[in-house]
């Protein structure tokens, strides 16, 4: 099933329990960039609703979202007041992640990187293409917070956690993720475009080549080839994490 297929199941379960409710449906992340793959990723929305979700509603929808099990179905739900506006301040607001609805804590997808991928490559199901605002100098501030602290912090436990680190083999997901996450920011500081992990490890190679091979060899395992990493290699994703921020801080 691809992206599209599964939005288009969503719809007719929201059509069929909440008639009028979903007034538009965008893909966004990988499905809009064309980097979604099937039985890997799940599938991101931005869904325009008729009116602000009541409790009623908000119960139909968890119901929806754990009925469509996997690939996960998930998104951010924009009420009208908050489509004309397009906030990036991660308020409350109800989104779906892991295919589970979450209204009790700040939405992660109103985010000024979202809006741009919305606006530059969102993927029209239902509805047509709004007109997403991006505040680029809140989008550039985002990704330098975003990197100066969840990614340095990551790369911190890292070199704290490795002299306790026994095994030889890591677990590869875990390098891949620290090796392609931070340059894909690092790309949209520098060029205000989006690209897919498996792209910014070409960038990382290209911006570090010392951490070429450690890129490629991620590449290759996100493209679902069977790859080893070693403790080593955690070391290294780790150094590259902290190469990426220093590089944008000074930079950006």
């Amino acid at each position: 099933m691809l992206a599209p297929d599964v939005a288009h199941r969503y719809l007719a379960l929201a059509d069929d329990r909440l008639p009028g409710f979903v007034t538009g449906l965008h893909l966004v992340g990988s499905a809009a960039i064309g980097a979604w793959q099937p039985g890997v990723s799940d599938v991101d929305a931005v869904i325009l609703t008729s009116r602000p979700a009541s409790t009623e509603d908000l119960a139909v929808m968890a119901a929806i979202h754990t009925e469509m099990g996997e690939p996960h179905f998930d998104g951010v739900y924009l009420s009208p007041e908050l489509a004309s506006t397009w906030p990036d301040d991660r308020r409350v607001a109800p989104f779906a992640v892991g295919g589970a609805l979450v209204t009790d804590r700040p939405c992660g997808e109103l985010t000024p990187v979202v809006w741009l991928i919305l606006r530059k490559y969102g993927v029209a199901v239902r509805g047509p293409a709004p007109d997403v605002r991006v505040d680029h100098g809140n989008l550039r501030r985002y990704l330098l917070d975003n990197l100066g602290g969840y990614w340095l912090t990551q790369a911190a436990r890292i070199a704290e956690a490795l002299p306790a680190i026994t095994d030889e083999l890591i677990d590869p997901d875990v390098v891949t993720f620290h090796v392609l996450g931070p340059a894909r920011l690092h790309y949209t500081l520098a060029y205000g475009d989006i690209i897919s992990k498996s792209a910014a490890g070409d960038y990382l190679a290209k911006l570090f080549p010392a951490y070429a091979d450690l890129a490629a060899r991620a590449i290759r395992r996100r493209a679902g080839e069977p790859e080893v990493f070693t403790r080593a290699d955690l070391a290294a994703a780790g150094q590259s994490v902290t190469a990426v921020v220093e590089d944008a801080q000074r930079r950006f």
